[in-house]
């Protein structure tokens, strides 16, 4: 996600992120509200939603589109996955204001597809996609390509076997090899200070 957000444009996209999502539904706006740095201290509901449709009101008539992240969806209540379906209704000149892209873990899809008030929203979905867990050759590219991004510059290099082992210690699945591999960076630096 944060790849992605330092990949927009600013001069097209005013990008909002959420990422605190073990919230109630009313909190969920305030937080969604302040991602995009509105002032929400003090603020009824009502005029929340009023301020947060006229600023994205303003970012459409700059010409830009505002964009809404969410990740760890799936920590999110029905009741606030609602309230964020709600903010689809904004429009201006027949366009939705908003766009959101919500992220989680497979219980997310589970929320989605187990609780009928949430059909409207089901509805509203353009585009989805489930990331599988990775083929044991897909997994040393795959590390490989997260450390060049971050600039790696083959120090440390890792044995060969070391990729078959992440593999089956995850079974291929993106977030463990990020949580272990993470750890054995760590541990690496660790070791060499001392």
């Amino acid at each position: 996600v944060r790849s992605l957000l330092d990949k927009l444009d600013p001069a097209q996209v005013v990008a909002g992120n959420l990422v605190s999502t073990q919230i109630d539904a009313e909190d969920t706006l305030r937080l969604v509200a302040s991602s995009f740095g509105l002032r929400t201290k003090d603020v009824e509901k009502s005029d929340l939603l009023l301020a947060l449709e006229a600023f994205l009101v303003s970012v459409s008539q700059q010409g830009k589109r505002a964009l809404l992240i969410v990740d760890e969806a799936q920590n999110l209540s029905a009741r606030a996955v609602e309230e964020l379906r709600m903010l689809s209704n904004f429009q201006f000149s027949n366009q939705s204001l908003l766009q959101t892209f919500l992220v989680g873990q497979p219980e997310f899809r589970e929320t989605l597809l187990e609780h009928p008030q949430l059909e409207q929203l089901r509805q509203r979905v353009i585009a989805a996609h489930h990331l599988e867990a990775m083929e044991s050759g897909e997994v040393e590219p795959y590390i490989m390509h997260r450390l060049k991004c971050v600039g790696w510059d083959g120090k440390p290099s890792f044995d060969a076997r070391v990729f078959a082992e992440l593999f089956t210690a995850t079974c291929g699945v993106p977030r463990r090899i990020n949580q272990i591999v993470n750890r054995l960076l760590l541990l690496g630096a660790v070791v060499a200070v001392e």
